[in-house]
């Protein structure tokens, strides 16, 4: 009797450890896949190469004030246009006489802002059209992607024209009007992963303990999508740098004297000719930070995608 209570209180005791240590063990194996995700990161080096350009970016933009050899709104009539390297410009001077090199890196901080709120708000609002279009189907999902499909039928740039034109000049309104053209192709990711997950087996055992579809959605679907809508993500910053840098190009975008990239661009066309690095300058930093959101995506592809071949 003794023999068979110990045996009895020792199975209860493993039992117990078990079901106590066993989201620690959760943890520590999304961990180890966390690390060896990075470390096949890491072994990319042109996926490195653009997050040391971004996180660069970030340092910049941050410290913006502190970098700035002037005040990128100081107006410097005796020496405007003034060539990279005189007059103490490294970049040169526009035609009002400030500092390129400070206005754009105070521009900086105006494309981070944009990146970042299209980045937050248009995958969210695709997840949430795509996954009840995929989950629900029927009438729902008929109506939700023809209206993504319309969406989609128009170049990023002319609809974003549209709704700026609608909404008012501005950056808040540029920002709304990139997230409102930039959404679609997210819902029809989320559409098509959900299409894939409705089905699975897990979902149906699911449903059978009384699950709701919001529930299963939110805590079953959303996060199986987001690997997905990462990837696109980093991929689609280089498009919206450039919507917003064609908006602020036409003077929709970031008001003067904001020192916008696109809008640095418009006022130093006139004189792309004989003082090529007015507009050169803003023009080639957009470049660099496009390029590396498209490498770092390719980055992410690589580690994320799991249909991707190893």
């Amino acid at each position: 009797m003794n023999s068979s209570s110990e045996l009895s209180q020792k199975g209860s005791g493993w039992r117990e450890w078990l079901l106590t240590d066993a989201p620690a063990s959760r943890r520590q194996a999304r961990l180890s896949s966390w690390y060896r995700s990075w470390l096949a990161f890491r072994s990319n080096p042109m996926a490195m190469f653009g997050l040391s350009i971004l996180f660069a970016l970030l340092l910049i933009a941050m410290f913006a004030p502190y970098l700035a050899p002037y005040d990128p709104f100081i107006q410097d009539l005796a020496a405007r246009l003034s060539a990279p390297g005189t007059g103490g410009y490294i970049l040169g001077s526009d035609s009002l006489g400030r500092d390129i090199l400070s206005r754009l890196i105070y521009g900086s901080r105006i494309t981070l802002y944009i990146v970042s709120l299209v980045a937050l708000m248009a995958p969210i609002a695709g997840l949430f059209v795509g996954t009840a279009a995929g989950y629900l189907g029927g009438w729902v999902d008929v109506v939700l992607m023809r209206i993504t499909d319309i969406f989609l039928a128009f170049p990023k740039l002319i609809l974003a024209l549209a709704f700026v034109s609608a909404l008012g000049a501005g950056i808040e309104n540029a920002v709304l009007a990139i997230v409102l053209t930039a959404w679609p192709p997210y819902a029809r990711i989320a559409r098509a992963e959900t299409l894939t997950i409705r089905n699975a087996d897990y979902i149906h055992a699911i449903k059978l303990q009384g699950a709701g579809a919001l529930r299963i959605i939110t805590r079953h679907i959303w996060p199986l999508c987001i690997s997905s809508l990462v990837i696109r993500v980093t991929l689609d910053m280089a498009g919206i740098i450039l919507t917003a840098a064609g908006l602020g190009f036409l003077g929709l975008g970031a008001q003067p004297p904001s020192p916008e990239w696109g809008a640095m661009i418009s006022a130093g066309r006139k004189f792309i000719l004989d003082h090529w690095w007015v507009a050169t300058m803003p023009g080639l930093a957009i470049f660099i930070v496009s390029l590396a959101f498209n490498l770092l995506g390719d980055g992410l592809r690589d580690v994320l995608d799991p249909k991707k071949s190893k």
